[in-house]
């Protein structure tokens, strides 16, 4: 009998002392686990309050998009263009029917639709030069009803950014925010005129989605240039062009310009917005100087590199562009780039090809140095150039 209860007792203490083991190994595992997990919850870099704000989100119906929209509606704006165009007879196009036909030309007034967004209390809007860039007779449209004779301050077209103003005191607006500071993936929401619809209800239409990328180069489209721009997956369609994109808090991060729809006719959730920093310096530019001085000499002719030159040089690609030639004491030719060099990288625009070699060079200013990353050798190396106005 003894030796039973001696047993018993020495399993239940086993038992015991099994489980205080478990308990230690497990939770400093739990721990370790813990300590080394990744937070994936939003944290945003300007401020708490941000944090709790998207928090929100789905938190109830009238939630921050809700109130974002009831915010920054008011600010934005319907344009109503009216453009002189020119048509020329297809006869007088060709030479040999000119000399009987003569050149024959002819001009319609055309209409359209665009957005834009007030930036200031005083009546400043920000639109696309395609809106507005061109137009003779400008129109705007508030959500009150009100309609405003607008003035062409200035316009880009090679970033296809426009100012406009009307005459007006204490104005709705929305606050510029910092595109820099944008996360892929965070709630944005896209505003403007699509279709016209702003001009049913004097309201704007809204599409709420995500950063889906940023930084996005595209190819030129009519000799504008857009780089470093914000992909988005809220709707933006036809008449959309310079309305506003904004974050969950409703501050201004980017001007809706472009949809990519896949050869269709509409959206198909890749959109594109011009950053509101880079918008930022052209609008400065234009209400001091009236336009953006580029006429600066570089003195260096270029190619894309294809797979002859990626081969001859032994290049693992055929990203880049290759000198071609250097002018003498030119800005190429201080900078010390010479015959050979592959330039990959400027100001931390990537350059894949000639064309993406012209379109960085037009975000630049006259006077201005910037930074170039070129191979040589094998040697990857940095050199400074200096933008030289011409005729200087």
């Amino acid at each position: 009998m003894s030796k039973r209860k001696i047993l018993s007792l020495s399993l239940i203490i086993l038992f015991f002392m099994i489980s205080i083991v478990s308990a230690y190994y497990f939770g400093s595992k739990k721990e370790k686990f813990k300590s080394n997990n990744i937070d994936t919850e939003y944290t945003p870099l300007s401020s708490q309050e941000r944090q709790l704000a998207n928090d929100q989100i789905t938190g109830s119906r009238n939630n921050l998009i809700t109130e974002t929209v009831k915010k920054v509606s008011p600010a934005v704006v319907g344009i109503n263009v009216t453009e002189t165009q020119i048509y020329r007879d297809p006869w007088a196009s060709d030479p040999f029917w000119r000399q009987f036909f003569g050149d024959r030309s002819y001009t319609q007034q055309v209409k359209s639709l665009g957005s834009g967004t007030i930036i200031s209390s005083d009546g400043y809007i920000l639109t696309n030069d395609h809106v507005a860039g061109s137009a003779d007779k400008i129109v705007i449209t508030l959500t009150n009803g009100k309609h405003y004779n607008a003035k062409l301050i200035g316009s880009d077209p090679v970033t296809d950014i426009c100012l406009l103003k009307i005459d007006g005191n204490n104005l709705p607006i929305i606050s510029m925010g910092n595109s820099d500071d944008v996360m892929i993936g965070e709630w944005v929401i896209a505003l403007g005129n699509p279709f016209g619809l702003f001009e049913i209800n004097d309201q704007p239409t809204v599409t709420v989605g995500v950063i889906s990328a940023k930084g996005m180069n595209l190819d030129p489209v009519n000799n504008r240039y857009y780089l470093g721009m914000l992909q988005t997956d809220a709707s933006i369609n036809s008449g959309n062009s310079g309305g506003p994109l904004v974050n969950s808090v409703g501050e201004l991060i980017g001007m809706n310009t472009l949809i990519f729809t896949g050869g269709g006719a509409g959206s198909i959730g890749l959109g594109f917005a011009i950053p509101i920093n880079k918008i930022k310096k052209i609008i400065d530019d234009i209400k001091k100087l009236g336009s953006i001085d580029r006429n600066f000499w570089i003195g260096l002719s270029a190619q894309t590199v294809d797979e002859g030159i990626a081969k001859y040089y032994k290049l693992t690609s055929t990203s880049g562009v290759i000198v071609t030639n250097v002018e003498r004491n030119s800005p190429a030719d201080k900078a010390g780039l010479e015959v050979g060099d592959i330039i990959s990288e400027i100001e931390g625009f990537k350059i894949t090809n000639y064309q993406s070699l012209v379109g960085v060079f037009q975000e630049f200013r006259s006077g201005q140095s910037i930074n170039l990353k070129i191979l040589r050798d094998n040697d990857l190396l940095n050199k400074k150039m200096t933008l030289v106005k011409k005729y200087d």
